[in-house]
């Protein structure tokens, strides 16, 4: 019989292959696992019932609140996890290691966050320090920080909507229209954009925090800065002041009147994130609203009499837009198979009835500016007022490309912005500017 290559001696224990003693992980939820903080996803879960429940609670303090927000509804699944450290759990657990999770406040937030994600229990660092553990401390691996730093440049003017400021160039509006052509207004006209780009980036905070829970579930909105826990909820909470407060001291440089009028705008946008935008139509009619008060804004901050006939033109406009924006998340909502979106009172089903009105306004808009080249208020602001009828075929170009665009599903859902970004309109809107020029 053939005999093995090595004996053994008598006696001598055979020695075996075993496996390496899968190793315990354990994980710190807040500083490490969640992007974010327990305490404000909490708050921000459904902060209007949370305090209505703190209001109705009568129990002032601290600690009512802290109750009231351990028993806050967290959508546990769509809290913004650190990728690099799920990776990790996930490499672990097909090690057959267990995971624990280390929280040291919210205990019941903590364990549904373990039982979600399939962890094995949660402890403390009291725990931790002490041995007192289900599991054996000798083989600990610890993840106490996650990859991700300080929220850069490049997250904040993210969060900022800095490429939103496009909207407010509407200030400049008025300066063109009663051709105040001079370095004095366009300052003027420069510090109100200022002013209501500062007002606007803290009102952009506000929304984002207040619809946290629907933009995760959202196919694009769930990468914005807060809602992907690239910015701290605390960061944004100290920079709505700060925004603010650099928006009326520069409001006061212009005059009393034009902050007044910003008020107005942060007030209604305030009204519109809380109220106004779950409204069917009435979101329609307050975002017009709000874009017509840019150009009200620029007059007033210019000096200059606002003409009736701007006035009712910038309405019919920005009602027109403001549909086109409603189709365009809708179709996305259709393209992509999704519900009819939670916070807003459409379905996908109004979408030919929203395409329809929006066609409706932008031709009303057409034939209002129509009829302001017909009248006699044109005569005095220009020597050609002929050539003004040069822009008709222009503006319903634009109108009726915007349309097109936003059914074939090419359209983002802000088509000012995207009146910047695609060259057939950015040329349309410069030739438009130089026939008022040369009609001066």
């Amino acid at each position: 019989m053939e005999q093995p290559a090595r004996q053994y001696e008598s006696g001598a224990p055979v020695p075996s292959a075993a496996p390496a003693a899968a190793r315990t992980l354990v994980i710190d939820l807040e500083g490490a696992l969640l992007r974010s903080e327990l305490l404000m996803e909490a708050l921000f879960s459904r902060p209007a019932l949370m305090l209505a429940r703190f209001g109705a609670g009568g129990r002032p303090g601290m600690a009512a609140l802290t109750d009231i927000l351990a028993r806050a509804e967290i959508d546990y699944a769509h809290l913004p996890y650190d990728s690099d450290v799920l990776n990790r759990a996930l490499a672990a657990r097909a090690r057959g290691g267990k995971i624990y999770l280390v929280a040291d406040r919210f205990a019941a937030h903590a364990s549904g966050i373990a039982t979600h994600l399939g962890f094995d229990g949660v402890v403390t660092s009291a725990d931790l320090a002490a041995g007192d553990l289900p599991f054996d401390h000798a083989v600990i691996e610890r993840i106490s920080v996650s990859s991700s730093g300080r929220a850069s440049l490049k997250t904040w003017m993210k969060a900022l909507r800095v490429y939103q400021y496009a909207k407010n160039t509407l200030v400049f509006v008025p300066v063109i229209t009663a051709h105040q052509l001079n370095l004095a207004s366009f300052g003027s006209a420069l510090l109100a954009f200022l002013a209501f780009s500062a007002c606007a980036s803290g009102a952009y905070l506000m929304n984002d925090l207040l619809d946290l829970s629907a933009d995760r579930q959202h196919p694009t909105k769930r990468h914005r800065a807060l809602a992907a826990g690239d910015l701290p909820i605390s960061s944004a909470l100290a920079a709505i002041p700060a925004l603010w407060l650099f928006a009326v001291v520069a409001s006061l440089c212009i005059s009393p009147l034009f902050l007044a009028v910003l008020g107005g705008y942060l007030v209604t946008t305030i009204a519109y994130s809380l109220v106004l935008k779950r409204k069917m139509l009435v979101d329609i009619v307050t975002l017009a609203g709000l874009y017509t008060l840019r150009i009200v804004a620029g007059a007033v901050g210019v000096g200059v009499v606002l003409s009736e006939w701007l006035l009712i033109f910038s309405l019919f406009v920005f009602t027109s837009l403001a549909l086109i924006k409603r189709f365009s998340e809708l179709s996305m909502r259709e393209s992509a198979g999704l519900a009819d979106p939670s916070n807003r009172d459409y379905r996908v089903t109004d979408l030919q009835i929203i395409a329809a009105m929006a066609a409706a306004s932008a031709m009303n808009a057409v034939t209002v500016f129509s009829l302001y080249v017909s009248s006699t208020a044109v005569t005095p602001l220009y020597s050609r007022p002929w050539m003004l009828w040069l822009l008709n075929p222009l503006l319903l170009y634009w109108f009726g490309r915007a349309l097109m665009m936003a059914h074939r599903r090419e359209m983002p859902d802000d088509p000012i912005l995207y009146a910047f970004r695609d060259g057939p309109s950015r040329i349309a809107v410069a030739a438009m500017i130089c026939i008022m020029l040369a009609a001066i």
